[in-house]
């Protein structure tokens, strides 16, 4: 029997809802469904998904009380480094804390990469769908519901392996992030195995920037991500050149000019381009292999820099971050 419009409005509106449910959470919970957790507590999470890239789910909850529009950070660690202490470090934590965001710390373990290196460099593990692409996705999806952050606001940043992995986030899934951070990482398809990895770090290829946004596998109708690329001029892991493909790449794919709108020195050592509100790339001379931070040595891979990158990220990503 026709129950006239409203009733085929109505079963294909429930039709599309299902076609995309696994992109969107199932829905905000309650007050009485937020985490009981300490505030300032790391606590994992084990039923997030079917987890094809077998990485380990930690979520930090804020010290400030939750609110349902706080964002969600996602913070990817470097080779070797400890999730929980580079989110420290790195000033993650204290910037989660004040905006009231659950910080989610992807984990990797030592069987899928010796050195704990997130697998950048393989297609099956950074396309959408697949591998630890997929794994942090559910990962985001699983947190969106647990914690009760806003799914407008997704922000993702990573240093070295990490941040190559975060631009590769950001290029699979630009439907879930808004904006991300690549400090002393690589352009998104700059390696398709551990060989090539190693030449594109120390030797990097030259290529147009036409080849570069080639390289990425475009989403219809999705509108990329604001991206902030970080990268010390003195860095010997990850050759500089990196940062420059990564800029061209993410130009590219947003159609805008080779050239900056605007160039800024805020120090003798620092220099910061834009290109508008969606792309900035922060040059640090004399700066090696490292996240920056404004003062102290927490960690070898986080070093003074004069500037706090994770307070400077959250304010081009349109954060408050007091």
């Amino acid at each position: 029997m026709d129950d006239g419009w409203p009733g085929r409005f109505a079963r294909l509106t429930r039709r599309a809802l299902e076609q995309v449910s696994d992109l969107i959470p199932a829905g905000p919970p309650a007050w009485t469904d937020l985490p009981r957790e300490p505030a300032g507590r790391v606590v994992e999470v084990t039923d997030f998904g079917a987890n094809p890239g077998r990485l380990r789910m930690h979520v930090r909850i804020p010290t400030a009380p939750g609110r349902r529009d706080a964002p969600l950070l996602v913070l990817l660690h470097g080779c070797g480094q400890d999730a929980v202490r580079f989110a420290a470090a790195s000033g993650f934590a204290a910037l989660a804390d004040r905006l009231g965001a659950p910080l989610l710390l992807p984990d990797q373990q030592a069987e899928n990469n010796q050195q704990r290196c997130f697998n950048w460099f393989r297609p099956g593990d950074t396309r959408r769908g697949g591998g630890e692409a997929a794994s942090i996705r559910q990962m985001v999806g699983e947190a969106l519901r647990r914690f009760g952050a806003d799914p407008r606001h997704v922000y993702v940043a990573g240093l070295s392996a990490g941040g190559a992995l975060a631009a590769a986030l950001l290029a699979s899934y630009p439907d879930v992030f808004a904006a991300g951070g690549v400090v002393a990482g690589l352009p998104v398809g700059a390696a398709r195995d551990v060989h090539e990895a190693v030449r594109q770090m120390q030797r990097p290829e030259p290529a147009p920037r036409e080849a570069w946004v080639a390289r990425v596998e475009r989403l219809t109708g999705a509108r990329w991500p604001r991206l902030s690329v970080w990268h010390g001029e003195a860095d010997r892991t990850v050759d500089p050149a990196n940062a420059e493909a990564l800029v061209a790449q993410w130009t590219g794919l947003l159609g805008l000019p080779e050239a900056p709108d605007a160039e800024h020195r805020p120090a003798p050592h620092l220099r910061r381009r834009v290109w508008g509100d969606a792309v900035e790339h922060w040059s640090l001379a004399g700066y090696g292999h490292a996240f920056p931070v404004a003062g102290g040595e927490a960690d070898p891979f986080v070093l003074p820099a004069g500037i706090a990158a994770a307070e400077a990220m959250a304010r081009f990503w349109g954060l408050a971050a007091d």
